[in-house]
């Protein structure tokens, strides 16, 4: 870890004032805490962090030190080699105000490895997971949810007793075939119909030798599969307010009803229902005007048909249910079973590689269309999310936010359109001068409250990794936004100056035009008659990096600073004596 990145951490607990969600601090002045072992199993569960020994967070994250770092590093190294499997810590000391620490990066572990646990407790008391700033033990469902997802799952195999052909729904049978004897003529097109269904798995013999339907069969093309398993639905349910049932009037929904049926005839009703209780609003376009829905529909259908497609069908998850809940400022799509396979959050944005946790479902659906429709519910693999952020981006709303558990995985579509014409008017009044489309998308997303990440940048903007850093660089500079954490734990929120909530509630109706503050004073008092670096200029201003850069740019090219130095890490700067010109900011 470099010593910026270090800095930054240390800054942000001290900030914050506790632990982070990938960072844990530990006194550990005599020896290591007993807890040590659930902050490394919790940090190989999730996607890895940071432990670091010796500073105090009673005392504000004070530098307390470590007593023997050589002998700390070597207990702590020997102890990681006692995990199943075992922890590949990369774990180095450093002098930080004057005392040794101990810094311990802790990776994460394989998907098919976990969960990692301590081996002389065993897997389900030596598991724990990050949740939070804190480590909890993780729950049976859990450890059997990741034991579960080490092979391919092959509960939608499995025969479903007392079932047969006759539990089908015809007309949802006659599409099937007739689609999939379109689409895939070489190997059906002349197949008997019972054949068929038998080469597709929708018909399966159980141990006995007798024919039943499978459970991907009975979900994707049964009559009524909550015969067989009464949760296997979706709930939804729409609330008055954001926080659920209305207290002042004693209104606990507007809506509430179970959708059942087949997954085709689930996700034709859930649309119905969504439509049911959104309201439409006017988007000028050209010169004309269209009406469209709150959400687009395409990004909720491709919510649904993930949620139901992707549950988990494992017997510990069949008690639960895809759920859909409607509140006025957010839609929040929920189903058990978290990201299975290759996906994970920090590559679901990004067109990750297909993976089916249940393949059969998923192969059958395919060749299903949606009752009223000629969509079929699964038409297109892997490309689902892409989808799903593209039409977001058309409406101008900010993307969804996605939340992986072990037990769950939770998609949040929020209720507002980003460019509106407040805020539209608003970045005007900023006077920045070549923000890209992009920055003022991520403008809007501030401004709305939100706190970006290097992902989530990319999911509303469409660009890529490289442009995200670069453009969100460069509000840091433009000192319109602030970033808090270093690497992969960076986020980015609203300067503390251009406070949305605040500047709403005191603006007048026509708000003067904003303009940068001029750092050029700054820059220069700091120098006054010496030859500095640029981490010296950032100390002495308290000016983030991005600031100090972009000011000595600027300097330099009015000939007002010249830096010095053979290499790029030996550069200093001095004043020249020349005196300012005025220069736009």
């Amino acid at each position: 870890m470099h010593d910026d990145d270090f800095l930054a951490l240390v800054q942000d607990l001290r900030r914050f004032g506790g632990d982070l969600s990938d960072v844990e601090v530990k006194r550990a002045h005599e020896k290591l805490p007993k807890s040590t072992h659930e902050t490394l199993s919790a940090f190989a569960n999730a996607r890895g962090g940071v432990l670091i020994l010796g500073l105090d967070e009673k005392s504000g994250f004070q530098a307390v030190g470590v007593r023997n770092a050589g002998k700390l590093v070597a207990d702590l190294g020997s102890y990681c080699s006692e995990f199943e499997p075992p922890i590949r810590a990369v774990i180095s000391t450093r002098t930080f105000e004057s005392v040794d620490l101990i810094v311990a990066e802790i990776p994460e572990t394989l998907p098919a490895d976990k969960p990692c646990h301590l081996k002389s407790m065993g897997a389900y008391q030596g598991s724990f997971i990050r949740v939070g700033d804190g480590d909890r033990r993780m729950t049976q469902y859990e450890i059997l949810a990741l034991m579960a997802s080490k092979g391919q799952p092959k509960e939608d195999l499995e025969p479903v007793p007392g079932t047969s052909v006759d539990d089908l729904d015809a007309q949802l049978v006659g599409a099937f075939l007739e689609q999939l004897r379109a689409r895939r003529p070489y190997r059906y097109a002349d197949m008997e119909d019972h054949e068929a269904l038998r080469r597709m798995r929708v018909l399966i013999k159980d141990d006995d030798g007798r024919e039943r339907l499978s459970l991907g069969g009975l979900l994707a093309l049964g009559e009524y599969p909550q015969e067989h398993f009464p949760q296997l639905m979706v709930s939804f349910v729409h609330y008055p307010e954001s926080g659920g049932g209305s207290l002042q009037s004693g209104e606990r929904f507007l809506d509430n009803v179970a959708l059942e049926g087949p997954v085709p005839v689930m996700v034709r009703d859930a649309m119905q229902a969504l439509k049911r209780n959104m309201k439409r609003r006017a988007v000028i376009q050209g010169v004309g005007r269209t009406d469209v829905w709150e959400y687009p529909e395409v990004a909720l259908r491709e919510a649904l048909v993930n949620a139901l497609v992707h549950r988990d069908l494992a017997g510990h998850a069949r008690g639960a249910q895809v759920q859909v809940s409607m509140y006025p400022d957010r839609l929040v799509i929920q189903n058990p079973g978290g990201l299975f396979g290759a996906v994970t959050i920090d590559n679901l944005e990004d067109n990750p590689p297909s993976s089916a946790r249940n393949a059969v479902l998923m192969d059958i659906l395919q060749d299903v269309p949606v009752p009223g429709t000629g969509q079929s519910v699964c038409e297109k693999r892997g490309s689902g999310i892409q989808d799903m952020l593209q039409a977001l981006r058309a409406a101008h709303m900010g993307p969804p936010a996605f939340t992986d558990r072990l037990a769950s995985f939770k998609v949040v579509f929020p209720n507002h359109t980003l460019l509106d014409g407040d805020t539209v008017e608003w970045i005007n009044s900023l006077r920045e001068h070549g923000l890209t489309n992009s920055q003022c998308i991520g403008l809007a997303l501030l401004r709305s409250g939100e706190s970006l990440t290097n992902p989530r940048y990319r999911a509303a903007t469409g660009v890529d990794s490289r442009v995200a850093t670069s453009e969100l660089q460069d509000l840091v500079a433009r000192e319109l936004a602030v970033q808090e954490g270093a690497r992969r734990s960076s986020r980015y929120r609203l300067h503390p100056a251009l406070d949305a909530a605040a500047a709403r509630a005191s603006a007048p109706a026509e708000s003067k035009p904003q303009r940068r503050k001029d750092r050029t004073e700054e820059i220069l008092a700091a120098l006054g008659d010496r030859t500095l670096s640029r981490v010296q200029i950032e100390a002495a201003t308290g000016l983030p990096r991005p600031t100090v850069l972009r000011w000595l740019d600027r300097l330099k090219r009015q000939g007002l600073v010249e830096s010095v130095g053979q290499s790029r890490n030996d550069i200093r700067y001095r004043r020249t004596g020349q005196q300012r010109l005025d220069e736009p900011i």
